[in-house]
C-alpha cells in the first residue's frame, strides 16, 4: 500500500522537473512568461530552471535570417514603371519587442515580422526610386540605393525587435503590362543610331582626310618626277647633239649622210607615205644612182 501511495508521488515530482527545464541552443535566446508576464529575457545558450506550472520558456531564433518579399512596383522619377525585387538579411536583437510585436515565437511569429516589416523596406525603396531616373535605377549602383536607407529601415524595424544587416536588390524588371519596354527600345535604338551616325562621320572624315593626303602626295609626286624627266630629256638631248657636233667635225659627209638615212626612216615609216618632191630635191640626193 505505501509503495503504491509513492508512485504517483514521484511521477508528479518527475513531471514537475521536465516542466521546469528547458535548453537554449546555439544562436538562439529565450524569455520567460510568468502568467503571461516577462519575467526574464535574453538567456543564453545552455540549460536552464524555471518555476513548473506558473512560468513558461519561448525560445527564439538569433541567427541571421533572410527575409525574401515579394517584388514591388515603384515609379521613376520619369514617372516611369519598375519592378523591384529584394531581400533583406536580418536578426533578433530586442527578444522583448520581438515578442511584443508577433506575441509568440517560431515560425508564425516570423512570418509575421517579415509582414510587418515588409511595408518598411518597400517604403524606404520607393523614396530612392522616385528620386532617380529609369536609367539610374536599372544601371546605376545598387548599393548606394540601399545604402542610404538601411539607417532609415533600421529605424523603423528597432519596433519590431529585428535589425537589418543587409538589403541587397536581386531585379530589376520592367513591367510587361505597360509602355516602358517599348520606350527603352525605342531609347536605346536612337541612342545606338546616334552613336552609329558618330562613327560614320568620323569615318567619312578620315577617310577624307586620307584621300587628301594621297592627292596631294601624288601631286608632289608626278611633279617631281616630270621634273626629273624634263631634266633628264635636257641632259640627254645636249648629249647627243654634242654627239653630232662631233660626228660633223669629223666627216661632214658621213655625218650628212647619216641625217638623210633618219629622215628617210622617219618619212617612210608609215609603209604607204606617198612624198611627191622635184626630181631634183636635194632631199632625194642619196637615192639617185649615178650611170
Amino acid at each position: 500500500m505505501r509503495l503504491n501511495f509513492l508512485i504517483p508521488i514521484v511521477i508528479a515530482v518527475l513531471f514537475g522537473l521536465m516542466g521546469s527545464v528547458y535548453v537554449v541552443a546555439e544562436g538562439h535566446t529565450a524569455i520567460v512568461l510568468n502568467l503571461g508576464r516577462v519575467a526574464r529575457s535574453d538567456i543564453g545558450p545552455g540549460l536552464h530552471f524555471k518555476w513548473p506550472l506558473v512560468e513558461s520558456a519561448l525560445v527564439f531564433d538569433r541567427r541571421l535570417q533572410v527575409l525574401d518579399a515579394t517584388p514591388e512596383r515603384y515609379l521613376t522619377s520619369e514617372r516611369k514603371d519598375v519592378s523591384v525585387d529584394f531581400f533583406a538579411v536580418g536578426m533578433i536583437e530586442d527578444v522583448r519587442a520581438f515578442y511584443r510585436a508577433t506575441g509568440g515565437a517560431g515560425p508564425a511569429a516570423e512570418e509575421l515580422a517579415v509582414q510587418r516589416l515588409a511595408p518598411i523596406i518597400k517604403d524606404s525603396l520607393r523614396n530612392e526610386v522616385n528620386a532617380r531616373t529609369l536609367s539610374q535605377v536599372v544601371s546605376g549602383d545598387r548599393s548606394e540605393v540601399i545604402g542610404r536607407q538601411l539607417e532609415n529601415i533600421n529605424k523603423g524595424a528597432k519596433n519590431i525587435g529585428i535589425r537589418i544587416v543587409d538589403l541587397r536588390i536581386k531585379k530589376i524588371d520592367l513591367p510587361t503590362d505597360s509602355t516602358v519596354i517599348r520606350d527603352v527600345y525605342k531609347r536605346m535604338s536612337a541612342q545606338r543610331q546616334q552613336v552609329a551616325s558618330r562613327l560614320r562621320a568620323e569615318g567619312e572624315e578620315q577617310a577624307q582626310t586620307i584621300r587628301s593626303q594621297a592627292d596631294r602626295e601624288q601631286t608632289v609626286i608626278i611633279a617631281e618626277a616630270e621634273r626629273d624627266a624634263q631634266k633628264l630629256r635636257g641632259e640627254g638631248d645636249a648629249e647627243a647633239t654634242r654627239i653630232y657636233g662631233e660626228a660633223a667635225n669629223r666627216d661632214s659627209g658621213f655625218y650628212a649622210f647619216q641625217r638623210s638615212l633618219e629622215a628617210y626612216r622617219k618619212s617612210f615609216s608609215g609603209g604607204d607615205s606617198v612624198i611627191v618632191l622635184d626630181r631634183d630635191d636635194p632631199f632625194l640626193q642619196y637615192m639617185r644612182s649615178d650611170k
